[in-house]
């Protein structure tokens, strides 16, 4: 990978995470479901996720504390998101073509 599809495919996984936290998802979740659905290596959305909570500590800390309260289950979000991160990940495989 060059270094612009590097940072495309990082800019990818950046939105397909963003899309999880509006599911309200874990990080877990998050991870298990980037992995299923768009094929997504947990390492990477994990390494993503924690630059992204580096960047916004105090969004990060609020979800957690939203979620904590809310706790939606996993197979409900990930039902959810699935037929998202589907078209998400095959439209941004398509521009990259």
């Amino acid at each position: 990978m060059g270094d612009s599809s590097s940072a495309s495919y990082i800019h990818m996984v950046q939105h397909l995470i963003e899309k999880c936290i509006i599911f309200h998802m874990s990080k877990e979740e998050c991870m298990e479901a980037l992995s299923k659905h768009a094929n997504i290596k947990p390492v990477i959305t994990s390494t993503v996720w924690k630059e992204l909570e580096k960047e916004n500590k105090d969004f990060f800390q609020e979800y957690a504390r939203s979620r904590g309260e809310e706790g939606k289950s996993e197979e409900q979000a990930s039902q959810k998101i699935q037929k998202t991160l589907s078209d998400s990940s095959s439209a941004a495989r398509d521009s990259d073509n």
